[in-house]
This record gives C-alpha cells, sequence and structure tokens, in this order.
C-alpha cells in the first residue's frame, strides 16, 4: 500500500479555487484501477492549507496513475507532502 498525505500551503484568496481546479482529477484518480482513496480538501482551520490524502493500492497503480495524472498548473508558497510506502506489501 503506498500513502501520500501532507498540505500545500497558498494564498488564502486563491486556494478554494485551486482546489476546484483539482475536481476533474480527483474524480479521474478516483476510478483509475488501484486507488483507494484521493482526496484534495480546505484545512479547517487554516485558510492558506489544502490538505492532500492519497492511497493505493500498490506502488505500480501509484506510479501508473502518475503518468497520467496531470492536474492543473499550479504554485503553491509551501509544500509539506510525504509518501509512506508499505513494504511487506509491495
Amino acid at each position: 500500500m503506498i500513502i501520500v498525505a501532507g498540505y500545500t500551503l497558498f494564498d488564502a484568496r486563491k486556494r478554494d479555487a485551486t482546489i476546484r481546479a483539482f475536481a476533474a482529477m480527483v474524480a479521474r484518480a478516483r476510478e483509475f484501477d488501484g486507488c483507494l482513496d484521493l482526496s484534495i480538501s480546505a484545512d479547517s482551520v487554516d485558510p492558506q492549507r489544502a490538505n492532500l490524502f492519497e492511497c493505493w493500492r500498490d506502488e505500480r497503480s501509484w506510479r501508473a496513475w502518475r503518468k497520467v495524472a496531470r492536474g492543473p498548473a499550479v504554485r503553491p508558497r509551501e509544500v509539506h507532502v510525504q509518501v509512506y510506502r508499505d513494504i511487506e506489501a509491495d
């Protein structure tokens, strides 16, 4: 299993529009073979923060998705995202 989790920081005035820009990509990911969940959402406390969570069945499906994901071009101020691998499962 692969989990990608963390957050990015944007100008507070642009955060919500940026999250909406990812809606089509999130919908495609959820239909992609091996995607158990993917979410990009507004933080309930920090108006600059967008939270990211992805859960993939395995490394192969995650890497296949990354080749075709093609999300919108955005420039966050900061990125704090980590990839967590269950090495026993792959």
